[in-house]
């Protein structure tokens, strides 16, 4: 499985959790489309990453999604001419939702754009001329191939760059030499070296465990004040993927994640996070799908 088709089907098992609120979140989730194409974010208007977000929690859902106008406005990107690497991965991600016939056409253009965000040091960075690569581009850019239906190019150069970016205390960063690590780069790191096809030190997977905090949730470093729904979510992620037990976890957990729904469909950042969008909405569904009892 793609790392793509992996958190969906977790975000997939969300839904026999949710219950009735699963229609809240659809909704939701269809009232941000843009009628000038796209899905908004809290800038007010479509969004390619937000759009992202907002696909990926409808197929979970089992609602549908407003394809035609998508693939119209997709198509006013061409293969991403402009857009750093963060935005070219989310065009893939959003043709591979769509699973659309043209994304393979337009395949060698894109990924092109994408080899030109390579860093020095053989990973990707998130805009052009990086000298290190960071976790997150190296995450984002091993998931456009897959999405794209094409084999990473030199791997081996990707592998290098994420091993050169493990903190001093066992962790991963988004920049090398770093004496701590961060929750969200970690979970990057380790998901994109399994699908590199690398094994992932049973460490990291402490690490990550140790990032929960009283309340239920992960925090997004070593002593974060307040845990937070995304490293929640890509560290249930990560962990689910190394085989790591969830049991302990898994009832303060939800309670935290359900701590964080509102009535009007979606799902908050964080405690006081007053806003709701796509991307935190969809970071619920996939925390909830991993915690969601396997038998």
């Amino acid at each position: 499985m793609t790392i793509r088709q992996e958190m969906r089907a977790a975000a997939r098992r969300a839904k026999a959790l949710l219950g009735d609120r699963a229609a809240l979140a659809a909704g939701f989730i269809a009232g941000r489309e843009d009628p000038a194409g796209g899905f908004r974010g809290r800038g007010g208007r479509g969004d390619l990453y937000y759009s992202v977000f907002a696909l990926e929690a409808l197929a979970a859902l089992d609602a549908p999604a407003p394809r035609a106008g998508i693939e119209r406005w997709l198509g006013s990107f061409g293969t991403g001419d402009h857009l750093d690497l963060v935005h070219l991965a989310c065009l893939a991600r959003c043709r591979a939702d769509l699973d659309e016939p043209g994304a393979v056409g337009i395949a060698g253009g894109i990924l092109a754009r994408l080899e030109a965000h390579r860093s020095a040091d053989g990973g990707y960075g998130v805009v052009r001329g990086c000298p290190v690569g960071s976790a997150y581009a190296c995450f984002l850019a091993v998931g456009a191939y897959q999405d794209l239906r094409t084999p990473p190019c030199e791997p081996h150069r990707t592998v290098a760059c994420l091993r050169g970016l493990r903190a001093e205390d066992g962790a991963y960063s988004n920049s090398p030499n770093m004496p701590v690590g961060g929750t969200a780069a970690t979970a990057a790191a380790v998901t994109a070296l399994r699908h590199l096809d690398c094994e992932v030190d049973e460490s990291a997977a402490r690490w990550l465990t140790a990032r929960r905090g009283s309340d239920g949730g992960f925090g997004a470093w070593s002593g974060a004040p307040v845990s937070d729904l995304l490293s929640t979510a890509v560290a249930l992620h990560a962990l689910a993927g190394m085989g790591a037990p969830l049991d302990d976890l898994r009832k303060p957990c939800m309670d935290f994640v359900n701590s964080l729904w509102s009535a009007d469909g979606g799902f908050r950042g964080h405690a006081t996070d007053e806003a709701l969008d796509c991307e935190y909405t969809y970071y619920g569904l996939l925390a909830l799908g991993h915690l969601s009892d396997p038998t």
